[in-house]
Formats: C-alpha cells, sequence, structure tokens
C-alpha cells in the first residue's frame, strides 16, 4: 500500500484573523500556523492504514519554504517522505493548485511506482473551497469520494461512509482512488519526541513547480457579520412569571 496524503499551511483556526489592506489575503503577521483539524485526520488515517496494511507514506504540500514546519511535524506523527512543492507566489487559486499537485504526482510515480490511495482534507481552514481533491482526482482520472467520515479496506477495495442529513450514505470503489476527509474520522496522534527527533533527521524532497495561467480572479475577503447577543428582561420576581409563561408557549414548551 503506498498512501500520499496532502496538507496546507494555515493561519492556526484559533487565532483571530484579520485581513491585508487590499482585503485579498489573510494579514499573517502575529499568526501561528498548522494544518487543518480535517487533514490531521488525513495524516492520522493514512498512518493507521500503513501500520495495519504494510507500505508507505507520502505527505505533500504546496507553499513557502516555511512550510516544510508542517511537513515535519507530519514526519514526527509517523509519516514516511515528505514533498515541498516550493514557492513563493502566494495567490495560487484550486486550479492551479491541483495542476501543480498532479504533475508532481505523475513524476513521483514515474520513479517510484503508483499510489494506491490519495487522502486529502475535505476542505482548508482559511479558504475553505473544497476543490482540490476533486480537482487532482478527475486530473488523475480516478474515482473520488468527498466529506468521508469513516474508511475501510479490504484488498484493493475500499468502503468510504459519509454523513447526510438523516443518516449516512456507503459508497464502494477500487484502487486507486481519492478521498477527501473530514474532521471525525479519528482522533490524531500527537508528535513524540522522538518522533520530533527523528522528522529533523529525515530529507523533504523539494520541487518548483510552474503556476499555470490564472484562472480564477481573486476580488476581495470578507468577514462575517459577528452575531450579536441579545437579552431580553422579562422583569423581576413573580412579575415575571406571566411573561415567562408566554415565552415558553410560543416556544411549545407549554401547551
Amino acid at each position: 500500500m503506498n498512501i500520499l496524503v496532502c496538507i496546507k499551511r494555515v493561519p492556526d483556526v484559533g487565532s483571530k484573523f484579520t485581513l491585508t489592506a487590499d482585503s485579498k489575503a489573510i494579514d499573517t503577521t502575529n499568526l501561528g500556523f498548522t494544518i487543518s483539524p480535517h487533514e490531521e485526520c488525513a495524516v492520522e488515517e493514512a498512518i493507521s492504514i500503513i501500520e495495519k496494511m504494510g507500505g508507505s507514506t507520502t505527505v505533500l504540500t504546496l507553499g513557502s519554504p516555511t512550510a516544510e514546519e508542517q511537513l515535519r511535524d507530519s514526519l514526527a506523527r509517523g509519516i514516511d517522505e515528505a514533498i515541498l512543492l516550493e514557492t513563493d507566489i502566494l495567490d495560487w487559486d484550486p486550479i492551479q493548485t491541483a495542476n501543480a499537485i498532479i504533475d508532481t504526482v505523475k513524476e513521483v510515480e514515474e520513479k517510484n511506482g503508483k499510489f494506491d490511495l490519495f487522502i486529502f482534507g475535505n476542505e482548508s481552514a482559511d479558504s475553505g473551497n473544497a476543490q482540490v481533491g476533486i480537482r487532482v482526482a478527475y486530473g488523475l482520472g480516478l474515482p473520488c469520494i468527498c466529506g468521508v467520515k469513516d474508511l475501510a479496506l479490504a484488498d484493493s477495495k475500499i468502503t468510504a461512509k459519509r454523513d447526510i442529513p438523516n443518516g449516512m450514505e456507503i459508497y464502494n470503489t477500487t484502487l486507486p482512488a481519492v478521498v477527501t476527509v473530514k474532521e471525525g474520522l479519528n482522533l490524531p496522534r500527537y508528535p513524540s519526541l522522538r518522533g520530533r527527533i527523528k522528522a529533523k533527521k529525515k530529507a523533504v524532497t523539494h520541487s518548483f513547480p510552474s503556476q499555470s495561467p490564472v484562472t480564477m480572479d481573486m476580488i476581495h475577503l470578507k468577514h462575517q457579520d459577528e452575531q450579536k447577543k441579545e437579552v431580553l428582561m422579562l422583569g423581576e420576581g413573580a412579575s415575571a412569571a406571566g411573561s415567562a409563561v408566554n415565552i415558553m408557549k410560543q416556544l411549545k414548551l407549554l401547551k
């Protein structure tokens, strides 16, 4: 089994986000960086599968040289190899990103053999486009299952489940295949001290992809409106009882 996991360096989701002056990017001056919770589960799933079935795992990201930090974090968790598609250009849209990954996959497979499974996070924590995994699958001519919350492999087949409003959808397909997974698929492990020491010694393969022509133009980013919290005072003491009863009737808590 040969698995490729694709991740993205993103601002820490617990940070307060501010936009640049042109509103086309997130101001990262005072932010910490990590990978998305979905992608943490993708890394964990790849490691768990190889622990059970044997084989090798590779983690890949496209970004600046600083993105090597996230690759080494994945290596410390148990991933075997890492590839950095290094670029100083920040404005890569989903189509350009997918094309760069596709080109790299073809090059790696020519040298080292085919990947059996490609795992992506369902969407990144910063842009949330939810496109790259699907576009890579289309470009490689592979089946793709999105929004996966449960994954099982047997022989050359996979069974994947995803949530729907009133239950769960179940899909079967054959390998090779692409899946995009969601947070909750598993419980990601923390890198051990020994793992971090070993990760520092591992080589990270650097590649320098060429950016394809722009296919989408960013207009601007916009903060969501803050949710306002309103409190209605019904009164004090016994005088508020009637209003409280009326509210509970409106909410159908009382008949």
